[in-house]
């Protein structure tokens, strides 16, 4: 018997598309070293002496892929949301931040972290750290303890911030650099580069992240226009750049590499343009921008322009983890933005779904989906309480991602192995 095959029985659903969801009821997935083969209704004569999980009458789905949230600011969920942006990011979140110098609490705040991640289903984050390498390090170990697929990143910020997080440009390149040789070529932990937002970069940093980006071919995360004081801020510290996203493009932090942008809010249609032309991802926090009443991402204008879409948590600016809640806010944000412009159609749950799992999960690779290829990044979900009686896969599905909690989901699986809370 081949040890690295193995079989998960139940009912299998999945968008390969935003248009819609396949379903494969009481069906096997085939897993071989960690990678989607095959999904097939009877197990066939080459894997009878596989292990089989068998799932029963549970639903089996992929993993979600959160890709924009502050692993610093998990302590800091639901606090300070009575202000916006600028204002929350001096009163809160850089003093919370500044924390993250001593060890002992990195590591607290960091092990919580993981485990909430663990726990609401998230297989696959993008996240900041700070600006302190050290506790950014412990970030990344215990993100790959746990067995989660992750970019981190070390924030780089030498201006306009606090004198205790204000780091000294060459310093913070170097850091960020000894970070990147230790760990570029972890198989689920990568580092990314990650600027803050452009007005806590001087060019000069700005310029040597880009240099980094390039020469270690590493994604970029940044924010880009989510309030509309940071745009006008952005304009008056970069005047020789006519828009905020010309910023990150003439330092090579905009589509060079990889490149995930949170919010995009308040985007000229030539920002779009270039967004789809460079293939530049657009992260639509929903939650954190009704909180910081920043206002809402025109998603439906972003698909339709050929720009690729994902979700991300904001945490702490948002405040959960539970990426359904995340979908359900996308689709209801949409319902509001259709109201106000009857042009731009609201999100299906199928189009939100894609973007919380493969549309997401394309930043890291073949991840998202259960197409052969992909990795085995599941979720079994146990629905089968007395509602559930009667009701079709796509019915139960969705009143898991709306009605449904972490303690639904039963087991968890990231690239082939299964996950302990």
């Amino acid at each position: 018997m081949n040890k690295d095959v193995f079989a998960v029985k139940g009912n299998i659903v999945f968008t390969p598309g935003p248009e819609g969801f396949t379903l494969h009821q009481e069906s096997y997935l085939i897993v071989e070293r960690g990678v989607v083969r095959e999904i097939c209704r009877s197990l066939p004569a080459e894997y009878a002496a596989c292990r089989v999980e068998d799932y029963g009458d549970r639903l089996i789905i992929p993993g979600f892929v959160d890709l924009h949230t502050h692993a610093s600011q998990f302590n800091q969920r639901g606090l300070g949301l009575d202000l916006q942006l600028l204002e929350w990011l001096n009163e809160y979140t850089f003093k919370e931040e500044a924390r993250f110098a001593a060890r002992d609490y990195a590591a607290a705040a960091y092990q919580a972290f993981a485990a909430e991640i663990v726990r609401q289903g998230t297989t696959r984050v993008v996240v900041f750290a700070t600006i302190h390498k050290e506790s950014s390090e412990l970030l990344f170990n215990i993100l790959a303890r746990k067995g989660i697929g992750a970019y981190v990143g070390k924030v780089n910020m030498d201006r306009n911030c606090p004198d205790d997080l204000r780091e000294e440009t060459e310093q913070s390149l170097r850091d960020t650099e000894e970070i990147i040789r230790r760990w570029q070529d972890h198989p689920l932990v990568k580092p990314v580069i990650t600027p803050r937002f452009a007005p806590t970069s001087t060019e000069k940093l700005l310029r040597g992240l880009g240099a980094l980006a390039v020469r270690y071919n590493l994604p970029v995360q940044s924010h880009l226009s989510e309030n509309q004081a940071e745009v006008r801020w952005v304009a008056e510290l970069f005047p020789a750049q006519a828009e905020y996203h010309k910023v990150y493009d003439s330092f090579q932090l905009f589509g060079q590499t990889p490149t995930v942008m949170a919010h995009c809010i308040y985007l000229t249609a030539e920002a779009v343009q270039h967004m789809k032309m460079a293939q530049v991802m657009a992260v639509h926090c929903p939650d954190s921008n009704l909180n910081l009443a920043s206002g809402i991402m025109p998603v439906r204008k972003m698909l339709a322009a050929g720009v690729p879409v994902g979700l991300g948590t904001d945490i702490g600016a948002g405040q959960s983890l539970f990426m359904p809640a995340t979908i359900v806010s996308a689709i209801q944000l949409s319902k509001l933005y259709y109201v106000m412009q009857p042009e731009c159609k609201p999100l299906t749950l199928s189009e939100a779904f894609y973007m919380a799992t493969k549309g997401g999960g394309r930043f890291f690779g073949a991840v998202g989906s259960f197409e052969p290829g992909y990795s085995f990044d599941a979720l079994i979900v146990d629905d089968r309480a007395e509602h559930a009686r009667g009701r079709s896969l796509l019915e139960r599905l969705q009143q898991f991602i709306y009605t449904g909690n972490a303690a639904d989901i039963a087991e968890r699986y990231i690239a082939g192995r299964k996950i302990t809370v």
